[in-house]
């Protein structure tokens, strides 16, 4: 074999390989979801611990994101001479897009690689095999609270996000652009209807559960030492970045080809 096409193959055999066990992770954890007794205070914990490590930084973000939207739908509607659609386009673009893509970021690099932090570290002090001497399932115990936990804080996230940004939205077209507040507001009727909302509540969760999954991997199954656990928190952002925008894309083209726009 060429030694140029030996030397490709190696790492796209070992991603697929990396990609089917996350899967067979997935479907573990999807079974044990309902396997007895279910851990309801590591889920509570954990919940709390990611909502406290998410929120504050999701509402930080959500306001340059939501003015940003709406100075540039602004601008464009503008352009179009449509500035009675401003407040419509701009919720849309917020509740849709926006506030999920947020949400995945913060629970990604925030929630997620505090998750694999802290299973790198037990895997590492033995404490998972000492698990499983003693009889009890690593992933029922330790990571299905946290995958639930993920998915619970990323529903509740997706909400104050897209609050947050269509205030900012609102405060930032009013004040810099001039906008009629009463049109703002009477318009997102025009457009809005409440799919879309629940997608934007489908993605999130979805969003968390991916997170939630790809950072348990990682904390499993670090590479060796403190700095395995600190290239398994890496990896772990990374590969749920890519993964996370490339299920946006697929769920948006569903959305928009099951559920028709409004008015059309």
């Amino acid at each position: 074999m060429n030694p140029t096409l030996a030397r490709l193959r190696t790492p796209v055999e070992s991603g697929f390989a990396q990609a089917g066990k996350i899967f067979a992770l997935f479907l573990d954890v999807a079974r044990k979801v309902f396997r007895r007794p279910f851990q309801w205070r590591e889920f509570i914990e954990q919940s709390w611990f990611i909502a406290s490590v998410s929120i504050l930084p999701s509402a930080l973000v959500a306001i340059p994101f939501g003015a940003v939207v709406a100075l540039q739908t602004g601008s464009l509607i503008k352009q179009l001479g449509a500035e009675s659609f401003t407040g419509a386009t701009s919720v849309l673009a917020t509740v849709q897009q926006a506030a999920p893509v947020v949400t995945a970021l913060i629970i990604a690099g925030a929630a997620g690689s505090a998750v694999a932090a802290d299973l790198g570290a037990r895997t590492i002090r033995e404490e998972i095999d000492a698990l499983e001497v003693l009889g009890i399932d690593p992933v029922q115990r330790l990571v299905v609270p946290r995958v639930l936990g993920m998915m619970l804080v990323a529903l509740l996230l997706n909400g104050l996000v897209s609050v947050v940004g269509i205030a900012g939205g609102y405060f930032f077209n009013v004040l810099l652009q001039g906008g009629t507040p009463g049109a703002y507001l009477a318009s997102f009727s025009a457009l809005a209807q409440l799919p879309d909302l629940w997608i934007g509540e489908i993605k999130a969760a979805i969003f968390g559960l991916i997170a939630g999954v790809i950072a348990a991997y990682k904390g499993l199954h670090p590479s060796g030492g403190p700095k395995g656990v600190g290239d398994a928190v890496n990896q772990s952002v990374v590969i749920t970045f890519l993964v996370l925008f490339f299920v946006n894309l697929v769920l948006t083209l569903i959305y928009l080809q099951i559920v028709p726009a409004k008015g059309s």
